[in-house]
């Protein structure tokens, strides 16, 4: 991921921009890594009572006559068992690709299943839904734009009265949202935005969570920072999501978790990042670091794993990537940043994990390369000590992130590199002079700490 830099460090002003231009790009990369990751990871919302009941019936392959058959005893059957019974069949028969091709070149069978959906039972409307979800988590674009008449109605059900209900058509829209434009494009002046900030103020965390996803496949979507994001920020949705992130008894991870993606791609998008921090988005991540920077203080060492790496990885890594997002390009949010005191919560996250320590550090690069007054800011404390503990890590990315942050450091703060000798630094980078990713920044930092 790291592109080797050839001879000695530049001059000043070169140097810094070379650091900044390989951060940029790299970051770049993690980003767009990210996205993909994120396009292709849609969401498949499964009864677990029911899937226990059928576990032991396989998933089929139907073709035509099977379909039809399925549809025609769903809508003309005598009786309600025998009609929601067909949609079953049908629904365990979705999941399966081949039958999707066959049920979308089937004539009319989506329209009978729009039909259904609207219908005024319950459970033959719930059975109906259950299958679209199933054809919208389908790999195959033709399945997910043969859905397309569906989208409108389930739009309409996010105003409904029943919380799973509310939260399979969510799961559902976001699916078909991050793959098909033209679903955008239908939905967005049919009010999906004010939709979703209506749901947003749900007392269900079901609800809470599948909106974060279907909102968060909606601002990655192409044409969002021009015809999207706007409207979002307009809404009320931004300071719900925000109130979502206030840590404290009420915060739920998971939900957190989602809305901290929602304003990662707001925040990549630069439409009005000043909109965001006047409503608090930098206070409110703040204290949400320093929360759980003092949940890995009071943890002990045998704790930390359970409390923060397998419960719920991602909300640190999000927390900072927002963060990195919202001082990257800006000296007063870094300004900010130093007001609120984080550095040294910042610095107790470093024994979280290596990705974590990675986006810590990239973070303090940040604040680093906008010079001297901000070097000055960061140098008193712990930062010093704690970059020496980092040179010992065995992970190249986060053994390079310190090497690029000490490199600011003895650049822009008179007194760093004579106090990084005193305490053994040469030492601690000789044990990464053969390692082929970080040879050339150990042997140019080595050339500053000494020669200057």
């Amino acid at each position: 991921m790291w592109s080797r830099q050839r001879g000695r460090l530049k001059p000043l002003c070169c140097g810094v921009e070379e650091l900044r231009c390989r951060r940029r790009e790299r970051e770049a990369a993690l980003r767009k890594a990210r996205r993909e990751q994120q396009l292709v990871s849609k969401r498949l919302l499964r009864d677990e009572a029911l899937e226990e009941a059928e576990e032991e019936c396989v998933a089929m392959i139907f073709g035509e006559a099977e379909i039809q058959q399925f549809l025609q005893l769903a809508q003309r059957g005598t009786e309600e068992k025998e009609r929601e019974g067909a949609l079953v069949s049908l629904r365990r028969g979705l999941q399966r690709p081949e039958t999707q091709q066959t049920f979308i070149r089937l004539e009319g069978s989506i329209r009978t299943l729009v039909g259904l959906l609207t219908s005024n039972q319950a459970l033959l409307q719930l059975e109906a839904a259950r299958c679209l979800h199933e054809l919208s988590h389908s790999e195959q674009s033709a399945v997910v734009e043969a859905c397309l008449p569906a989208t409108s109605y389930l739009l309409t059900y996010l105003s409904g009265h029943s919380s799973d209900f509310i939260e399979l058509c969510l799961y559902t829209l976001g699916n078909l949202i991050v793959e098909s434009e033209a679903v955008r494009r239908q939905l967005l002046p049919q009010g999906i935005v004010p939709a979703l900030a209506a749901c947003i103020q749900s007392p269900h965390l079901t609800v809470l969570e599948a909106l974060g996803y279907a909102l968060s496949q909606l601002l990655q979507a192409k044409e969002a920072p021009e015809k999207i994001i706007p409207s979002v920020l307009g809404s009320t949705l931004p300071q719900h999501m925000l109130q979502l992130l206030q840590p404290g008894p009420k915060l739920n991870l998971g939900v957190a978790v989602e809305f901290a993606w929602c304003l990662h791609y707001i925040i990549c998008s630069q439409v009005n990042n000043a909109l965001l921090i006047t409503q608090g988005a930098l206070s409110t991540l703040g204290l949400l670091l320093l929360d759980l920077a003092g949940a890995v203080q009071r943890t002990e060492d045998a704790g930390l794993e359970l409390f923060l790496l397998q419960k719920q990885p991602s909300l640190l890594p999000e927390g900072l990537w927002l963060l990195n997002n919202l001082t990257a390009n800006s000296p007063s949010f870094c300004t900010s940043l130093l007001s609120l005191d984080l550095i040294e919560p910042l610095l107790h996250l470093l024994s979280v994990s290596n990705v974590v320590s990675v986006l810590v550090l990239t973070v303090l690069c940040n604040v680093a390369e906008k010079g001297p007054a901000y070097c000055q800011r960061l140098w008193p404390g712990p930062l010093l000590s704690s970059l020496l503990d980092t040179l010992a890590f065995s992970d190249t990315e986060v053994v390079g992130q310190s090497l690029e942050l000490l490199q600011l450091l003895f650049l822009y703060q008179p007194g760093a590199a004579q106090a990084f000798l005193q305490q053994s630094g040469l030492q601690a980078l000789q044990r990464h002079e053969e390692v082929a990713q970080l040879q050339d920044r150990v042997h140019a930092l080595q050339q500053t700490a000494l020669h200057g």
